[in-house]
């Protein structure tokens, strides 16, 4: 038997030889690779802690090599899950066959919405030429506060740059796409506001949406108020964040709604997450405006950090321009987040956001908009600096849009078949029809939270709610309508139907403009006054 074993394991000898030389050359191959030695010692920790992990580890290894080396594309080749049509079904089947459509068709109500919008013949500004007449009208439709629209010197420097420069940047800002007239434009923003530094981004609209998922992450909470702008409801659905909502410029609401956050965060025994205010200087809604100074102490009293949208506020209000901080005497510095839009403020094009050098340098990695976005063209960057250097020089430009505005309202106040939420300070003014039971429900969006909560209208509710809302548009329509045909332009303020957190009430939307004289502002308004008188009082 010894005998017997001793000959197997002799004939074995050159096999285990074979087989230790292989595993040494395998060994010593390995060892050459870079990174080897890491892998080396993950595996051993691996197997010390768990070699049931290990196991699993190497069987996955082994399915992706042979789903790599596994054909892609294995073709059956009988064809036996395959139904084989004849060249004429074929033929019936395209025939039949009816693309989805890319859009909706059109309602009724949008097709004759657009089927009045006024042409321009020329450029558009304060005093455009309506195509239809060829007679010159009084523009109060367009964003253009400041009256920088059309100016003749930067329009002259525009055409400079564009021959500099060309037309696009040709890339994102972090690539190749940053010009010197871009690094001068946020230079200038941050002197002009008193923060530290400010960053560009390429659109208005999607400043602020990527300005909050920057900062914004899961796990952490957001107060907003109710009202905010759709820019600002896509950056918080995007977020992804805790969000809680208050009362639309009600800050005694926020207020309890930052302690009821507090209180939950008690009782849960949770940790101290990143909590961020989220509201508007001048709301794009309504033109009501936010009481800062009262912001800043709740945000310092609860331990926030306040994004402030002042897209139409910025180069609006303030005795220079420089918004809401200007207007209640706030060091910008308090404000962690101020966002502006540079389309509207200095009639260029794009946004920016305000703030310490910290908060600029993380966007610059972090901010969606900013790393894919190619960077603004350099004539709109070089319009808006010269922009800023007119209004800074030029501040009688903010006591004429002033003056205008009071002039506006002290010739709308006196309507009785309206009523004018926004602030009397505002450029912006909404317009909307005095609540009766014709149009009761169109201010259901504006409810409270508690009252909202009680209420649940039936279908049949709903149905003429939304009735009588869209009625309320028509006759918003028709004013604005009848101020065309005086030459006197205005819009209705439209909204995302079933897109918007929630539906405000109609209102028509003027834009005053310091490129009007008095005069000429208190002729297009009492145009407008008249408008309404004439329609609304049909109602009677």
């Amino acid at each position: 038997m010894d005998a017997a074993t001793l000959s197997s394991s002799t004939t074995l000898e050159p096999l285990f030889a074979i087989m230790a030389q292989a595993l040494n050359t395998l060994e010593s191959t390995f060892h050459k690779l870079p990174g080897s030695a890491v892998i080396q010692r993950y595996v051993r920790s691996s197997h010390q802690n768990d070699p049931g992990r290990t196991l699993l580890e190497l069987l996955l290894v082994i399915f992706a090599i042979r789903t790599l080396l596994q054909s892609r594309t294995r073709a059956d080749r009988k064809g036996s899950h395959f139904i084989k049509f004849e060249e004429k079904e074929i033929n019936e089947l395209v025939e039949e066959w009816v693309p989805e459509p890319l859009a909706q068709p059109l309602t009724p109500n949008e097709q004759a919405d657009l089927g009045v919008l006024p042409i321009i013949s020329g450029p558009n500004g304060p005093r455009p030429k309506l195509l239809a007449t060829g007679k010159t009208a009084l523009n109060l439709a367009s964003l253009n506060f400041a009256g920088l629209a059309g100016n003749e010197h930067i329009k002259q420097l525009a055409i400079e740059t564009l021959r500099k420069y060309g037309l696009g940047s040709c890339g994102p800002p972090g690539f190749y796409g940053t010009l010197d007239v871009h690094m001068d434009l946020e230079r200038d923003i941050a002197d002009f506001l008193g923060t530290e530094a400010s960053i560009l981004y390429s659109q208005g609209f999607s400043t602020v949406s990527s300005v909050i998922p920057a900062f914004c992450k899961r796990g952490d909470i957001i107060v907003a108020d109710r009202s905010v702008n759709f820019a600002i409801q896509k950056g918080i659905q995007i977020s992804r964040s805790a969000i809680r909502y208050y009362d639309h410029n009600d800050l005694n609401s926020l207020e309890e709604v930052l302690q009821q956050v507090e209180k939950e965060r008690k009782k849960r025994r949770g940790p101290l997450t990143r909590r961020f205010i989220i509201t508007e200087g001048i709301f794009a809604r309504d033109g009501t405006m936010s009481d800062l100074p009262k912001l800043i102490e709740l945000k310092y009293k609860y331990k926030y950090r306040l994004i402030l949208d002042e897209s139409y506020s910025f180069g609006a209000v303030g005795r220079t321009g420089r918004g809401l901080t200007e207007i209640y005497n706030v060091p910008a510095s308090k404000v962690d987040m101020i966002l502006g839009s540079c389309a509207i403020g200095l009639a260029a094009g794009g946004g920016f956001c305000a703030g310490s050098q910290i908060v600029v340098d993380h966007q610059r990695i972090n901010g969606p908009s900013f790393v894919f976005s190619a960077a603004m063209p350099g004539l709109l960057a070089v319009s808006a600096s010269e922009g800023i250097n007119i209004i800074r020089s030029t501040p009688s430009i903010f006591e004429t849009l002033q003056e205008n505005v009071r002039a506006a309202r002290s010739i709308l106040d006196k309507v009785d078949f309206i009523t004018i939420p926004s602030h009397p300070a505002s450029p912006m003014i909404h317009i909307s029809v005095k609540h009766t039971p014709l149009v009761q429900p169109a201010s259901a969006g504006l409810l409270s939270p508690a009252s909202a909560a009680l209420i649940s209208p039936t279908k049949h509710a709903k149905d003429q709610m939304r009735q009588e809302y869209e009625a309320e548009e028509r006759l918003l329509q028709e004013i604005a309508e009848e101020c065309l045909s005086q030459n006197v332009i205005v819009t209705r303020a439209k909204t995302l139907k079933g897109q918007e957190h929630n539906e405000p009430k109609p209102s028509i939307k003027l834009a005053l403009t310091a490129a009007l004289t008095k005069k000429e502002t208190e002729k297009a308004v009492g145009v407008v006054k008249a408008a309404c008188v004439k329609v609304l009082g049909r109602r009677r």
